[in-house]
């Protein structure tokens, strides 16, 4: 048996960043070198507990041994007065961590993908301890949610990056920085308030439960996940009785109509997150406005966040509404894909490129959900991870090729290959891992997912090829352009990347390759989970 089943292993990676903070709150504000070296052991804490952790998960259990839970605080509602027996109705909080084939990947990805981040640091000029402090605490907002198990505390945690993120764009940005915090916040902020309504309604109804100890009877009202999602499951439970199978009123029935409007705002809440068009207008001021570490954490992370949360809580939860809503859901998919690709053919400035490249690439996570079977949802989650790995080294390239020349526009640069072969064949190798060259991790989320989605809603994914071709164009030619070309005179004595940029790049490069030559390494931990799911799927839910 594993030590990692004695100790808390996962408030051990929740909170550890946590002792970075503490660190630089100690240190004088001139000690920036000392600054930069303890964010970065800050993240590498988090990075090799996560491998570890990984090391250990046992696939045939799907780690629900690593679940762990505790009583945060207990609010007493109104009391029963009139019951036959002592009653209280109780609404409690629960510190309640979890993980599974599902969330595991991308909690691997946060880890890395933050340490690799902190190492793009060395380009923030200003305000250094502020600039740490926020950026470890998005990083605990990160790997909560992907943590959380209770709704409550899962809220909280995702609010978190909102917060952190509006400073680090706003202070730390570029020439539109406070413009692209701003929408950043409200378009965010809506998104949140419609996911906390949902939430509201879900501890209301399939949330509630009855605990009994001796003669006391305790009327609870719990935003455990497991609670709510056995609750909703169950067909005996209040939650699906109709008011004629209790012989009285039922205020915890959650009708058909409730089931598919809680399925619509939770749709809408992390589709915002996502994004799916046409809530993606937001995205495309932080691609462009954000500082180098924080756009590789965004691209790479934060929008996976509206992913897991559209799998976890719209797919898990109303398995009968996401059926249904299977063919719309794919249609979005192929907007996202389309649109994203067309548009990113249009653009000269290569941060563009790539925000739109993004929305492109969501989309096809998207399709792989769509398609409701096994090849398509393993396509997904693959794409999820893939994306953050591939997304995170574009981004940090391109800041690499800004801090030198000073633009990133495709009509200014060329030629670099002579001046920064590095870069520039690091450039190249990824972007051909986003165009899905077989080999690189790229070609096995879309291949999964598209075959996933052929299998169900073919013309669909007829469509949908259409938009990875328009991928290979777009991104061939943004990045052929600034590679080879002609070269302007003051971009011949550009120097390659230093240590510190190299390491990143050449460690997000690695698993890029590794999971496109051995990518069982990811699909066999998220094997279980995903059966699971499609159990869900699959099954007839009573009280639909």
């Amino acid at each position: 048996m594993s030590i990692l089943n004695d100790i808390p292993i996962l408030s051990f990676i929740l909170f550890s960043p946590l002792l970075g903070i503490v660190v630089l709150l100690a240190l004088p504000h001139n000690r920036s070198n000392w600054m930069k070296k303890t964010v970065v052991v800050a993240t590498l804490i988090p990075l090799v507990l996560s491998f570890w952790l990984y090391s250990e998960y046992d696939k045939q259990q799907d780690g629900s041994v690593f679940d762990e839970q505790q009583s945060w605080a207990d609010i007493p509602l109104n009391k029963e007065t009139q019951a036959a027996v002592p009653s209280e109705f109780k609404f409690t909080l629960q510190y309640e961590l979890g993980v599974d084939g599902l969330s595991l990947p991308l909690l691997l990805l946060t880890t890395i993908v933050a340490a690799m981040a902190s190492l793009a640091v060395i380009q923030v000029k200003k305000r250094w301890k502020a600039f740490f402090i926020w950026f470890l605490l998005l990083e605990i907002g990160i790997l909560g949610v992907f943590l959380a198990r209770d709704l409550f505390l899962f809220f909280i945690l995702f609010e978190i990056t909102l917060i952190a993120m509006y400073f680090l764009i706003g202070i730390w940005g570029y020439f539109n920085r406070e413009r692209a915090a701003n929408q950043f916040l409200i378009y965010n902020g809506i998104g949140s308030a419609i996911m906390l309504i949902a939430f509201v309604i879900l501890v209301n109804t399939a949330g509630f439960r009855m605990d009994q100890i001796g003669d006391q009877v305790s009327f609870l009202y719990s935003g455990s996940y497991s609670n709510i999602f056995h609750n909703l499951a169950d067909s005996g439970a209040w939650v699906n009785l109709a008011p004629e199978q209790m012989g009285t009123v039922n205020p915890f029935l959650m009708t058909h109509t409730m089931q598919w409007t809680l399925f619509i705002l939770l749709l809408v809440a992390f589709g915002i997150k996502l994004p799916i068009f046409p809530f993606h207008t937001w995205m495309l001021k932080v691609h462009t406005e954000a500082p180098t570490a924080i756009v590789m954490v965004h691209s790479g992370l934060l929008l996976k966040m509206g992913a897991y949360g559209l799998l976890r809580f719209g797919l898990l939860l109303f398995p009968e509404q996401a059926r249904a809503f299977a063919i719309p859901l794919a249609a979005l998919g192929v907007i996202n894909l389309l649109y994203g690709a067309l548009l990113a053919l249009r653009q000269q400035e290569f941060k563009l490129v790539l925000a739109y490249s993004s929305i492109s690439h969501m989309g096809i996570v998207l399709l792989g959900l769509a398609a409701m079977n096994e090849i398509g949802l393993q396509g997904a989650v693959f794409q999820l991870v893939s994306h953050g790995l591939v997304s995170a080294l574009l981004f940090l390239v391109v800041g690499s090729i800004y801090e030198r020349t000073g633009t990133t526009d495709l009509r200014e640069l060329g030629g670099l290959a002579r001046s920064m072969p590095f870069v520039s064949g690091v450039l190249l190798t990824a972007g051909l891992a986003s165009l899905g060259l077989p080999g690189l991790s790229g070609f096995i989320g879309e291949f999964l997912s598209l075959l996933g989605l052929f299998e169900s809603q073919r013309w669909l994914s007829v469509a949908a090829a259409v938009g990875i071709i328009l991928t290979a164009v777009y991104m061939l030619r943004a990045v052929l352009k600034i590679t080879f070309g002609l070269q302007r005179e003051d971009y011949t004595a550009l120097k390659d990347a230093r240590l510190i940029e190299a390491i990143p790049m050449i460690v997000l490069l690695a698993f890029i390759v590794l999971l496109g030559c051995f990518p069982s390494v990811l699909t066999d931990t998220t094997q279980l989970g995903i059966d699971g799911l499609l159990d869900q799927l699959l099954a007839t839910r009573a009280g639909g």
